[in-house]
C-alpha cells in the first residue's frame, strides 16, 4: 500500500491494478491505468491553456468518464475544480463561472451552446472542449499544493441570494473518503451505482471513495425506477447513494422491483433529507437482504451522522450518531451545549469541516465559529454551525427537529427561497410573492409560493410555464397560491413562520 493521500489526485496512485476498471459509462469504460492517463492528458491541456496554482476550473459536463477525468485533472494540475451540473440554467451557469473566476471552463460541444448563452462572449475565459484534449502520454508540471490547499468549489443555495461557493480543501476531501468507506465497509470489491451529480458532495463522494479503494464506480443517469433496478442486476452493484426522492421512485414507480431480487446490493445510503416512514418500510421490505444507512450531512462539513442499520427498529426518526473522527452536540441560543432532550443547533467538529465560503467572509463568518467550549486561550477550535435544530438522548441519538433558516431541502436539493422569489417577481405578474417548503411524502418538501397578483388577469399556470425556462426543475413551485396580501411580523417583514403554521397544519 502506497502512502496515505494527501491531494485529491493521490487517490489514483493507490497499490490498484492498472487493469481493473474504475469506471463503467453506458457502453464505455476505463480501466484506472486509463484514467490516470487520461486526467494527465487534461492536466496538460489545463497547464496548456495558462492555468496555474490556485486558479479555478469550472467543469460543465454530464456524468460521464470525461467530468470524471476533469476533477482529477485539476488535482494535478494545481487547480480548484468547480463542478456545474448542467441542469442548471444559463443565468446560474454564469453566476457560478463569474463568482468563481474561473480560469477555463472544461465542457463538450453538446453544451456549448448552454454555455454560449450563459456567458455570450467572454474574452478572459478560455473555452476547453474535451473531445479536442489529445492523447500526449506528457506528465504535467509536478503539482505544488498540500492538503491544506483549497481543491474545489461546490456550489450551494443559501438563505438569502444566490449560491455560495463552499470551499473544500484537500484533507476536507481525501477525509470524507475515509470516513464514509469506514463506516460502510467498502473495499476494492465494491461496485458501486453512482447517480447523484458530482457538483453535489454526496455524489462527489462517491466518485473519490472509489478511487481511493480501487473499487468500481458505474455511472447512471436515469429517468425510471426500473433504470436503477437494470443496472443494479446488470453490474452486480453493491452500493448505491440516494436522495428521498431515488426511494420513493424505487418503492413507487419501479414495476421490476418486487420482482428482482438484488442479491448483490450490500448497502444503500440516503441523505439530502429525511426518508419518509412509508418510504423506508416499503425500502426494507423490498430489500431485504441490503443493509440501509441513514444519513444527515451539509456541504459546509459534508457528513455529520450517520445511524447504523441495526438501530432503524428502534429509532426510525434519528439521524445517528457522528461519523468517525467526528465530533457532533448541539448547543441553545446562549452558547450551552444542550442537555440531552433539550432542542439546539446541531455543531460539527471534525476534518471535514470546510474552509468557508469563497469570498464571503461575513457569511463564513456566521458558519464556522470558535467552539464554544473551549476558549481562545486555550487554543481555540474552529467548528461548522449548520443552522439545524437537533435534539440528542441520552444515548447521544439526535432527531432531527426543523431548520433554523428559511431553507428549503427538496428532493436532496438547498433551495434558496430568495432566488425563487426574485425569478417568480420578475414576471412582473405579481406585488409580493414568499416561497416556503412545505412537507412532502416524495421530496421531503416541495417549492410552494404565495402571491400577490398585480391583476386580477394573473394566471399562475402561465407564470409557471414562464418560470420553468429560468430555473430548474427542481426549484419551480409545485403552485402559486393567490392571496390578497402576506402577513408581516411587528417590523413589516414577511411573516414566514405564520405561512407555514397554516399551510402545514
Amino acid at each position: 500500500m502506497s502512502a496515505e493521500p494527501l491531494l485529491v489526485h493521490h487517490l489514483l496512485e493507490r497499490d490498484v491494478a492498472g487493469d481493473r476498471i474504475a469506471i463503467i459509462d453506458g457502453e464505455r469504460q476505463l480501466s484506472f491505468d486509463g484514467l490516470r492517463r487520461r486526467a494527465t492528458d487534461y492536466a496538460t491541456a489545463y497547464r496548456a491553456a495558462g492555468v496555474v496554482f490556485g486558479d479555478r476550473v469550472a467543469i460543465l459536463l454530464p456524468k460521464s468518464i470525461e467530468e470524471c477525468c476533469a476533477i482529477f485533472a485539476s488535482s494535478l494540475a494545481d487547480a480548484v475544480f468547480v463542478p456545474i451540473n448542467p441542469l442548471l440554467k444559463p443565468i446560474q451557469v454564469a453566476h457560478i463561472v463569474t463568482d468563481a473566476g474561473a480560469r477555463i471552463v472544461v465542457t463538450n460541444r453538446a453544451l456549448a451552446p448552454l454555455l454560449a448563452e450563459a456567458l455570450g462572449q467572454a474574452p478572459d475565459l478560455t473555452i476547453l472542449m474535451v473531445e479536442d484534449i489529445a492523447e500526449t502520454g506528457r506528465e504535467p508540471a509536478r503539482p505544488r499544493a498540500i492538503g491544506e490547499d483549497l481543491a474545489a468549489i461546490l456550489y450551494t443555495s443559501g438563505s438569502t441570494g444566490k449560491p455560495k461557493g463552499v470551499m473544500l480543501s484537500h484533507r476536507n476531501l481525501v477525509a470524507g473518503c475515509r470516513i464514509v468507506r469506514t463506516y460502510l465497509g467498502i473495499t476494492g470489491e465494491d461496485r458501486i451505482l453512482s447517480v447523484l451529480p458530482f457538483s453535489f458532495d454526496y455524489g462527489l463522494n462517491q466518485l473519490l471513495t472509489a478511487a481511493e479503494q480501487g473499487a468500481t464506480l458505474v455511472l447512471l443517469t436515469f429517468r425510471l425506477g426500473d433504470d436503477i433496478v437494470r443496472a443494479i442486476e446488470r453490474h452486480g452493484i453493491t452500493g448505491l447513494a440516494g436522495v428521498p426522492t431515488v426511494w420513493a421512485i424505487l418503492t413507487r414507480g419501479a414495476p421490476l422491483l418486487p420482482r428482482t431480487r438484488l442479491t448483490t446490493l450490500r448497502y444503500i445510503t440516503n441523505s439530502g433529507g429525511a426518508v419518509p416512514t412509508e418510504t423506508l418500510r416499503r425500502l426494507r421490505h423490498l430489500l431485504p437482504d441490503t443493509r440501509v444507512f441513514l444519513m444527515y450531512g451539509l456541504t459546509e462539513a459534508f457528513r455529520s451522522t450517520f445511524l447504523p442499520p441495526e438501530e432503524l427498529d428502534r429509532r426510525p426518526n434519528s439521524i445517528g450518531r457522528a461519523i468517525p473522527e467526528t465530533e457532533v452536540f448541539p448547543v441553545t441560543a446562549d452558547g450551552r451545549r444542550a442537555a440531552p432532550g433539550e432542542p439546539g443547533i446541531l455543531v460539527h467538529r471534525g476534518p471535514t469541516v470546510s474552509l468557508g465560503y469563497w469570498r464571503r467572509p461575513e457569511d463564513t463568518a456566521r458558519v464556522l465559529r470558535p467552539d464554544p467550549r473551549t476558549p481562545a486561550e486555550r487554543g481555540g477550535v474552529v467548528v461548522c454551525y449548520s443552522g439545524d435544530m437537533v435534539v440528542e438522548d441520552e444515548e447521544g441519538f439526535l432527531t432531527f427537529v426543523g431548520r433554523a433558516d428559511a431553507m428549503i431541502k427538496s428532493s436532496g436539493y438547498r433551495i434558496s427561497p430568495t432566488e425563487v422569489e426574485e425569478v417568480v417577481m420578475a414576471t412582473g405578474a405579481f406585488r409580493q410573492v414568499a416561497v416556503i417548503g412545505l412537507p412532502d411524502a416524495t421530496a421531503g418538501q416541495r417549492v410552494h409560493a404565495v402571491a400577490v397578483p398585480s391583476s386580477e388577469a394573473c394566471s399562475p399556470p402561465a407564470v409557471l410555464a414562464t418560470i420553468a425556462d429560468k430555473l430548474p426543475a427542481y426549484m419551480v413551485p409545485r403552485e402559486i397560491e393567490l392571496v390578497p396580501m402576506l402577513p408581516t411580523t411587528p417590523n413589516g417583514k414577511v411573516d414566514y413562520p405564520h405561512l407555514l403554521r397554516e399551510r402545514s397544519a
